[in-house]
């Protein structure tokens, strides 16, 4: 295990890293507010100026997350930002952007990719790239660790880059954060090492599979399940 990666497991597991959350929607905002509840410092990032108004004024913009919530988050050191060259303090960056269907029926990752680009001036050595956002299989590989290393960095050595499917049942009481099971694969052994340190101080239970592209498509089988069984339903 390189210095790197030794530094930035110890960082995750004594919770005295940064955890960057960029995109604040229905699933990256419940993560800030576990993170903080468990005692890390996080900092979250959006293109809504008025999100981040509203949030560092320790109220939510989400019914099922009440402003006591937010507020106490904000008490434990959560703040928000629309600057994107902060995302160097981060020593995680957590990815939740949307990917739409275009008119062809195909998925829309630009607003990943530009995402992506808009952090790459910022990556910095001792940083872990998570990408949670619904893909399908390939995309981290394919987009982000050419994105990555064209950045100079490389990839199990100074960034570790993984992919972990963002899973949420908003309004159910029976399942918050915390309780869903999370998926998290990894583009090499030690990034893998690093994605189970990241999830692993706030799930339940952390589940490694062998590859980020293995971690896609078991969200992409949870969304062709939910998909025809209300199909069946309806």
């Amino acid at each position: 295990m390189s210095n790197t990666q030794q530094q930035l497991i110890s960082k995750l597991q004594n919770k005295t890293s940064i955890i960057g959350v960029v995109g604040l929607g229905y699933v990256g905002l419940p993560l800030c507010l576990r993170y903080a509840e468990a005692g890390y410092t996080v900092l979250g990032f959006d293109i809504d100026p008025s999100k981040i108004e509203v949030l560092n004024h320790g109220r939510s913009y989400f019914s099922h997350y009440g402003d006591d919530l937010v507020a106490a988050a904000r008490e434990r050191g959560f703040s928000a930002t629309t600057d994107f060259a902060r995302a160097s303090e981060a020593d995680a960056l957590i990815l939740f952007v949307p990917t739409p269907l275009n008119e062809h029926r195909d998925p829309d990752i630009s607003y990943m990719t530009r995402t992506m680009d808009s952090l790459l001036p910022h990556l910095r050595a001792g940083q872990v790239v998570s990408l949670e956002s619904t893909t399908y299989p390939g995309t981290t590989e394919e987009e982000l660790r050419p994105r990555i290393e064209s950045a100079g960095q490389a990839i199990g050595e100074s960034v570790f880059l993984v992919y972990s499917p963002e899973r949420e049942d908003p309004g159910n009481r029976n399942f918050s954060t915390r309780t869903i099971p999370k998926v998290v694969g990894g583009s090499t052994a030690a990034c893998l090492e690093v994605g189970v340190a990241l999830y692993d101080q706030v799930i339940d239970k952390v589940v490694p599979v062998s590859s980020t592209e293995v971690a896609e498509m078991t969200k992409l089988l949870e969304n062709i399940h939910r998909a025809v069984n209300r199909g069946l339903v309806n």
